[in-house]
Formats: C-alpha cells, sequence, structure tokens
C-alpha cells in the first residue's frame, strides 16, 4: 500500500538536534543575505538572456517530428495509465498506477522540469486529444478569437489554482487516495474538465489553465535551459529565468496552494494532530483535513503579504505594478524545496514500486520485466542520508529564494532604504525556514 504521508517518520531521524538544525537553517538564510547585500548592489537577473544553443540542437528542438513525437509519447503514456488504473485489481499493493501517479509524475515534475524546461507542456497528451477535436472543426475553437483571449487573461492561474488544489486534497486529506479507481475517476474528471476548456478557447488554455502544466512550466523557470522571447533557446542563468516570470492573476496563489500543500503534510502527521483526527468519523476527519489544507495555505499567504506589506513604505517613487506580484517568482525556489524535502523518502522507497509492479499492470498474471515477487529494498539510503537531504532541499530553496528577492528588491526599493526594506521579506524567509524544518521532523 502506499503510504502518503512523505518525508521523516520523526525527529529521531535528524543525525543532529532539532533546534541546532533549525538554528543552522536560520543562520544559512542570514548568512546569504548579508552575502548579497553586500555584493549585489544592482539587479542582475534580466529575464532570459544566455548563450545561444548550437544550431543543430535549435532545429531538433523545434522539429515538428520531434513535438509530434513527444505528444503521441504522452498521450500513449496516458493511456496506459487510465488503462491499468481502471481496469487493473483496484489495490495499490498490486497496480502501479497510484505510484505512477503520485510518484513518478506528480513528484517527477520537479527534476523534469527544473532540469529539461516545461517538459509537461510538451507530453501534456491533452493537447493532444484538444489538438485532434479542434482539427475536426477545423483548428478553430469555440469561442471567438477576442472572447478566448480575454478569458484567459482574466482567468489567469486560477482554473490552475483550483485544478493543483483539488488534486493535494485528494492526496492529503480523502480517506483512500491511493485506490487506482480514486485516480482514475479524479484523472478521468480532470481530463474531461481541461478537454473543455481547450475546445472553448484553444490551446492557449493550458498554459495556465491546467494545474500540471502551469505547475512544470512555473518550475521550468529554473531550468538551466530556456527560450528568449525570439524563441531561441539558450543556455541561462537559471535564476535569470526565474526572473523572468510573467506576472497573472491567481500567481501568488498557485504558489501559496503549492507550499500550504507540504506544511499541511507536516502538520497532518505530527502527534498533536494525530491526537485531534483519531477516532473521528469520516465526515469529522475530511471537514478536519480539508480546513486544514485551507489554514495552512492561508497561513503561507498571510506571511507573505504580512511582510509585503511592511516592505511598501520603502519602496521607490517610480515603482508601478503590484508588489505581490512582484515578488511572487522568490517563492518558486522554496516551493521546490519543500517538494523535495516531502517527497524525496517516498521516490526512494514506493518509486520502485512503479517498476516492480508495472510487470504485471493489469493484473493478469504477467511477469513483463521478470520482476514477479520483488520487494522494495528499504535499505538504498539510510534515513541519516535522507534527512541531510530533506534539511538541505529547505535550506537551499530558501537560500535561492533570497538571492531572487534581493534581486528584485534593488529593482524596486529605495536606494536609502535597501537594507530596512528587505528585512521584512528575511523575516518570512526565516519563517517559512523554521516552521518548514518543524513540520518535516513531524514534531
Amino acid at each position: 500500500m502506499i503510504v502518503l504521508a512523505h518525508g521523516l517518520g520523526g525527529r529521531s531521524d535528524l543525525p543532529v538536534p532539532l533546534w541546532l538544525a533549525m538554528y543552522a537553517a536560520t543562520a544559512a538564510v542570514v548568512i546569504s543575505f548579508i552575502a548579497v547585500l553586500a555584493f549585489w548592489p544592482r539587479p542582475r537577473l534580466a529575464g532570459d538572456a544566455g548563450r545561444e544553443v548550437p544550431p543543430r540542437l535549435q532545429r531538433v528542438a523545434d522539429s515538428p517530428v520531434t513535438r509530434a513525437a513527444l505528444r503521441a509519447c504522452g498521450v500513449l503514456l496516458g493511456a496506459l495509465f487510465l488503462l491499468a488504473a481502471w481496469t487493473g485489481v483496484d489495490s495499490a499493493a498490486d497496480n502501479p498506477a497510484p505510484t505512477w501517479f503520485y510518484v513518478w509524475f506528480w513528484v517527477g515534475l520537479v527534476p523534469a522540469s527544473v532540469l529539461l524546461g516545461p517538459v509537461w507542456r510538451l507530453l501534456n497528451p491533452l493537447r493532444g486529444v484538444v489538438g485532434v477535436l479542434l482539427l475536426a472543426r477545423g483548428g478553430r475553437p469555440v469561442l471567438a478569437e477576442d472572447q478566448a483571449r480575454r478569458i484567459v487573461e482574466r482567468a489567469g492561474y486560477w482554473p490552475a489554482v483550483i485544478g493543483v488544489a483539488a488534486f493535494v486534497w485528494l492526496e492529503l486529506v480523502y480517506t483512500q487516495p491511493d485506490r487506482p479507481r480514486t485516480v482514475a475517476l479524479f484523472v478521468t474528471g480532470y481530463a474531461l474538465v481541461h478537454t473543455v476548456g481547450g475546445l472553448l478557447v484553444g490551446q492557449r488554455w493550458f498554459d495556465r489553465g491546467d494545474g500540471f502544466e502551469a505547475y512544470s512550466t512555473l518550475l521550468a523557470r529554473l531550468a538551466p535551459l530556456g527560450r528568449r522571447p525570439d524563441g531561441r533557446l539558450v543556455l541561462r542563468n537559471p535564476l535569470a529565468g526565474l526572473a523572468g516570470v510573467t506576472a497573472a492573476p491567481g500567481l501568488v496563489a498557485f504558489v501559496c496552494v503549492l507550499l500550504g500543500s507540504t506544511a499541511f503534510d507536516g502538520l497532518s502527521r505530527t502527534a498533536l494532530w494525530r491526537t485531534v483526527s483519531t477516532g473521528t468519523s469520516t465526515a469529522v476527519y475530511l471537514l478536519s483535513g480539508t480546513l486544514g489544507l485551507v489554514a495552512s495555505a492561508a497561513a503561507v499567504a498571510a506571511i507573505y503579504h504580512g511582510a509585503l506589506g511592511l516592505t511598501r513604505p520603502f519602496l521607490a517613487a517610480d515603482h508601478r505594478g503590484g508588489l505581490a506580484m512582484a515578488f511572487a517568482h522568490t517563492l518558486v525556489p522554496i516551493a521546490i524545496g519543500y517538494t523535495v524535502a516531502h517527497y524525496f523518502s517516498l521516490v526512494v522507497f514506493q518509486g520502485q514500486a512503479g517498476v516492480l509492479l508495472a510487470t504485471d499492470p493489469f493484473g493478469r498474471g504477467w511477469d513483463l520485466l521478470g520482476t514477479a515477487g520483488a520487494r522494495i529494498d528499504y535499505t538504498v539510503l539510510s534515513t541519516a542520508t535522507i534527512a541531510l537531504v530533506q534539511v538541505g532541499a529547505i535550506v537551499a530553496g530558501h537560500i535561492l529564494g533570497v538571492v531572487a528577492a534581493h534581486d528584485r528588491a534593488v529593482a524596486v526599493l529605495a536606494r536609502r532604504h535597501l537594507r530596512r526594506g528587505q528585512y521584512p521579506m528575511l523575516a518570512a524567509m526565516i519563517t517559512y525556514t523554521g516552521v518548514g524544518i518543524a513540520l518535516l521532523v513531524g514534531t
């Protein structure tokens, strides 16, 4: 059975005391702030400028054959996944579909997107399905061009917020998230909703409407390989790509849901939460879990907006635009760090089941890969190693967030208030770090 409680089982797994880990993590964030304050006097992260890749690589990446092959691969993999989820044994112990969904897909999007770019945009099977349906309509969506564009611009990331919130609710709150039929029902319903969205406004719907594609694309802003505005592929400073995130309605909420979900994941494994939720009825359990998830995301948002509210008096007189949008990209590295921290052990151990169970994906008694009877190897990594990776991921995410926030701060704050104007965001980063590590170890 899949254990959907990620991260460490308790503070005893840490090779150092919890208080020392928190002090060391806080010190790392503060030292990084002092360093950039001293040696980073003006903005350096300018969009997607970088060194062009060789022309041959550019041609291969932009080739219609490459795009078609990737889209076909996505459709085939999606069909295989749904077939296993709907027709295989309705148990996560024997059906690979839940592991493929929660571990390979959801967690795998992080390293794949950060290393390679917006991979889900290229593989997304819903784009392939909608593309075929639009061809049957002569290539035109249902809504007129102007109307479709206005809908997409006004909606921004809000459809993605709803989609990701529904997913994390399923994963972290619902009582049977690992049942293959539950996964199949969710994915089928999700696919139908976004297929309709694609038919109404065209392929542009998926950029910010599909929560998984929006997630992958946002993470890809930190990829070393990116595109300039003219479409050229370049090797770039990943933080420069992050600085080029385009503001849109719902962006801050989208990132706060991601951060809040990992915070609730840690909270739900604490002794206090188990004491409160154990022995309750299913309805009460679902209600308390839903409220806890909402409260976690709201707390993340409150800390962020509170810090920006204290920053506002120090803005330069000529600054224009929303402050929340200006710093939204600085939360992305933190979200990545939290995701690595909370899902790393799940990938190391439960990820193996994706291969072991694939030998008989439909429960027909097959042994396609010769792994029948094999078991997950829990000795691959020690708990101390996993703990160090998890704490290190949180610290690294916050350090990158501090650097990104400082670069944006020197662009929008008045010069005479540059130091004081950054203290509120630094305090927010330290709060996220301390709470994140405390929740990670389930104290």
